[in-house]
């Protein structure tokens, strides 16, 4: 299965930086260890408030409990809380998080974007699997531009559908243009979060280790 995970780091007052940093340097050696055993996939920053530390991270695992002991083998597990998320597979999930496309990889922002979906009332049936098909036509074009990275489906509400998407744009307007693209659209709620390059990432220290 694959999870994500919202790490939130305080570290106690009076720690020292030669602490701080030494536990940063083995929290980077067992993220390379995790992203070579296949369970951490990737990393993020999202928007952060001053003094606020907090990481994004796409892990993988058999289940929850294999999921809390890569956690909790990590050494910033001592100051950190995680929030986890179960993500389900999706079935317009490109399934490449490393797709190809390098026009648009080399000069764009990423983004996690969750859809919440909400038919109308009194929508016709036939309706909603015609736009639901030209959904899922409009999510392969897009992962064939490079747009959209990765799908998942979050856990339904009644009368809802929820989806978490890796996407990739050259910048929040373009984005939101490639959102308003969707078939369902006209049906969804948006919520964005711009994400910003985390130094432990597997997407950079794997090319830096490539190119080495």
């Amino acid at each position: 299965m694959e999870y994500l995970v919202t790490m939130t780091t305080h570290v106690p007052d009076g720690t020292s930086d030669e602490t701080v940093q030494a536990i940063r340097a083995r929290e980077a050696e067992r993220s390379r260890e995790l992203a070579a055993q296949g369970h951490l996939l990737r990393l993020w920053r999202p928007p952060l408030q001053p003094g606020e530390w907090r990481t994004l991270g796409l892990f993988a695992a058999a289940d929850g409990g294999q999921l809390e002991e890569v956690l909790t083998s990590m050494p910033l597990r001592v100051w950190r809380t995680d929030e986890v998320a179960p993500l389900a597979p999706h079935p317009n999930d490109p399934g490449d998080p490393d797709h190809p496309h390098t026009e648009t990889r080399e000069r764009a922002m990423e983004f996690l974007i969750t859809l919440t979906i909400t038919v109308p009332d009194g929508t016709a049936c036939q309706t909603v699997a015609d736009t639901t098909a030209r959904e899922a036509v409009r999510a392969r074009e897009l992962a064939e531009k490079g747009h959209l990275l990765r799908l998942w489906s979050l856990p339904a509400q009644p009368g809802r559908w929820r989806t978490l998407g890796l996407w990739r744009a050259h910048d929040p307007a373009a984005m939101h243009s490639i959102m308003e693209s969707l078939p369902l659209y006209a049906w969804m709620t948006v919520g964005t979060t711009p994400l910003s390059q985390h130094p432990n990432d597997p997407a950079i220290t794997g090319r830096m280790t490539a190119g080495a």
